[in-house]
């Protein structure tokens, strides 16, 4: 009889030692869940956020229903050739933009609309990035310096885009950009024909990546 109380004192005492190691490896697993969660919720608060490409105007850099990531711009400092996400910048044009920076603070920025040639300090840039070359005109005059703490914005599809160049934007005080551009993370559809909306052709996989 004492030998059945003890095995059943040992089978009990391995039942609790099964039930601990459960409750311990859940409790982990829930931690471990619950970590992961908060760090993701973090970096999307403080780090960065992913947006979703409007419209045509950053073409052929970027496409409409293109998913791009955007660091915050209290990590990074913006430049010349950058790409930026700007929100709610003016009541005129109360919206997200997404826009090349062409020039910064203490800079002169001049176009040549006949030949479509742009110019930062008086040299003539070489915009590889560009799908056409400057010719419309938005109604600002030019040549325009820039105040400190301020930058000029375009988009690359230079004839189809609403940016620094109009009077309904202007020059941007960086205190409204949100952040950098950085990655290309899921693509939209192009387009078929340069000018085109984008939707009608395929999406483009190999897009995906760093954007310069």
């Amino acid at each position: 009889m004492p030998r059945e109380n003890e095995n059943l004192e040992m089978e009990q005492e391995i039942e609790q030692t099964e039930e601990q190691e459960e409750t311990s490896s859940l409790f982990e697993w829930t931690r471990a869940l619950v970590g992961a969660v908060l760090g993701v919720v973090l970096f999307f608060v403080f780090v960065a956020q992913v947006i979703t490409v409007q419209g045509p105007s950053m073409q052929n850099t970027l496409y409409a229903g293109d998913k791009v990531l955007v660091l915050k711009s209290a990590l990074c400092d913006i430049e010349a050739g950058d790409v930026v996400m700007v929100h709610q910048y003016n009541a005129q044009l109360n919206e997200t933009i997404i826009k090349r920076v062409i020039a910064t603070g203490g800079q002169t920025v001049d176009i040549d609309f006949d030949t479509g040639t742009v110019y930062v300090d008086g040299v003539a840039l070489e915009e590889d990035y560009i799908a056409e070359r400057t010719y419309s005109a938005e109604g600002l005059e030019f040549p325009v310096t820039l105040g400190e703490g301020e930058i000029f914005v375009m988009g690359d599809n230079r004839n189809h885009s609403t940016d620094s160049r109009s009077t309904m934007l202007g020059v941007i005080d960086e205190r409204y950009v949100v952040g950098k551009a950085i990655f290309l993370l899921f693509p939209g559809k192009t387009a078929q024909y340069l000018g085109e909306l984008p939707g009608s052709g395929p999406r483009d996989f190999s897009r995906i990546g760093t954007i310069d």
